[in-house]
């Protein structure tokens, strides 16, 4: 059920009518639950059995947690939540990626295994982090367990980001269940705001971008070199505008139903150097990461060295969280160098040598633009095929260059400097300026969301707000791309 298509529109409206229709607190969270398994099942509802065991077992393995006052038998029943999501996740993400590569292996010696028709459950591999973070949590004593299961499997299976995150933790969605949830005017007139934005992202960019890269990955080898380059271009901005417009619909829903989830891209196209970018890009696996992997490996605390290897193996299980593809692996491993060497500048350079602000910024993005070639390529030979097209060395004789890349390049120049003035407005009186006139003409305001971070709302009907919203659905009708494409994160 895509977020941009009428079926999930008509789903959203019911579930929304429900839950005002229906009195009380505690019913409205079970008509939630039901239709978020209801949400899940209509993926495939043979796996919504999977979903609803793994939250029975890290449910009880937090409560015998905090139950507990022996640290070994804590540690029992958090070992008991890993090794149980782990070992889900494993088998049905990494099984077969471990017997090819094992009977690649042992072809020499005339032994192989036969691999399994697996088929991989929709949002498995954030799901599972969004369980493992509950228990961790409650194991460290930084979050009461939750007291009902079925608030806890509300909150497990909470439709909006189940499939593609943004990765919630108990922390942030658990003291929300208190609420009283439903639609009301200003929840609609946010949440319909954000998923508007979102649905501009993916219709009119990502898929239009799709249209580009999915020519020129597909068959790398027969375009010339500015093709090629102008191909992962388009898969640069086709990634970006796809995943944080998921985020930003789901983040939408959420708050038209009555919760918040964490904000999960911050411009992150604007970053000077790796290191912000990846504390922009994809928020909330980038903090899991750092709070679930980083620090339990050592962190920053044995040393320069350790610190090092700490970060690239953090950023290496990163790619291969991914997906099971040796392409995931080179591409977590090229970011753990990137970060790496970015801490040796900061530590040994830059204290006598100060890169501009623009420069920085030229070599991230053409780090950030090079290194999606692995994230997106079919196959290790497409990723070298492409990477020497790149590089003018085995370029290809066809020349195509799309002009909607152009059109939609200078669009999200508009757009980022529309943020970073919304970014900036309580720094900076020019850009509050502004700010002000820009809201004023489109008949909108600024809200400024703990969780969700600030972001344009239409808080009242207006003739400007309307009119920019008319204009806006005409837009994606006369010129989205009539196929609908599945968004990039459901295959992870």
């Amino acid at each position: 059920m895509l977020f941009t298509s009428p079926r999930y529109i008509i789903f959203l409206a019911v579930t929304l009518v429900v839950l005002a229709l229906i009195p009380g607190r505690t019913p409205k969270k079970r008509a939630l639950a039901v239709a978020s398994c209801f949400f899940y099942a209509a993926w495939d509802w043979r796996y919504l059995g999977l979903l609803l065991a793994i939250s029975v077992i890290d449910y009880w393995a937090a409560s015998r947690i905090a139950a507990s006052e022996i640290r070994r038998v804590k540690q029992r029943w958090l070992l008991v939540s890993i090794v149980s999501n782990l070992g889900i996740l494993g088998y049905f993400k990494y099984c077969n990626f471990f017997l090819e590569n094992f009977n690649v292996a042992s072809s020499r010696f005339g032994f192989s295994v036969a691999t399994i028709n697996i088929l991989l459950p929709a949002g498995i591999s954030f799901y599972t982090f969004k369980t493992m973070s509950y228990t961790v949590d409650v194991f460290r004593g930084r979050l009461q367990p939750c007291r009902s299961w079925l608030d806890y499997a509300t909150f497990i299976t909470f439709f909006p980001e189940l499939i593609a995150g943004p990765i919630v933790r108990g922390s942030v969605f658990l003291p929300q269940m208190d609420r009283v949830i439903g639609p009301t005017a200003e929840r609609l007139a946010a949440g319909s705001s954000m998923f508007l934005q979102g649905l501009v992202k993916k219709l009119f960019i990502a898929d239009r971008m799709a249209l580009v890269s999915d020519t020129v990955f597909a068959t790398p080898g027969i375009f010339d070199t500015a093709t090629v380059w102008c191909g992962v271009a388009a898969y640069t901005i086709q990634i970006y505008c796809d995943f944080s417009g998921y985020s930003d619909m789901a983040i939408g829903t959420a708050r038209m139903i009555g919760y918040d989830l964490p904000e999960n891209f911050k411009m992150p196209y604007l970053s000077t150097n790796i290191t912000e970018f990846w504390r922009r890009w994809h928020m909330t696996l980038s903090a899991w990461l750092r709070d679930y992997l980083y620090i339990p490996l050592g962190g920053n605390r044995h040393g320069v060295l350790m610190t090092y290897r700490n970060l690239f193996l953090t950023m290496l299980l990163g790619g291969l969280w991914h997906g099971a593809n040796w392409n995931f692996v080179l591409w977590g491993g090229l970011h753990g160098c990137a970060l790496t060497w970015h801490k040796v500048w900061v530590k040994r350079a830059s204290p006598h040598i100060a890169l501009p602000a623009l420069l920085g910024w030229i070599f991230t993005m053409l780090f950030v633009m090079v290194t999606w070639v692995p994230f997106r390529a079919k196959s290790f030979r497409d990723t070298m095929s492409i990477l020497k097209s790149m590089a003018g060395f085995a370029p290809g004789r066809y020349n195509w260059i799309s002009v909607w890349l152009f059109y939609t390049i200078i669009l999200c120049v508009i757009a980022h400097f529309v943020g970073w003035l919304i970014e900036r407005r309580q720094h900076q009186n020019t850009a509050s300026v502004w700010t002000g006139w820009l809201c004023g003409l489109l008949g909108a305001g600024i809200e400024d969301a703990t969780i969700s971070g600030p972001y344009l709302v239409l808080r009242r009907v207006t003739v400007a707000g309307a009119f920019v919203v008319a204009m806006t659905l005409l837009m994606l009708y006369l010129f989205a791309p009539l196929m609908m494409n599945p968004f990039i994160y459901f295959q992870f």
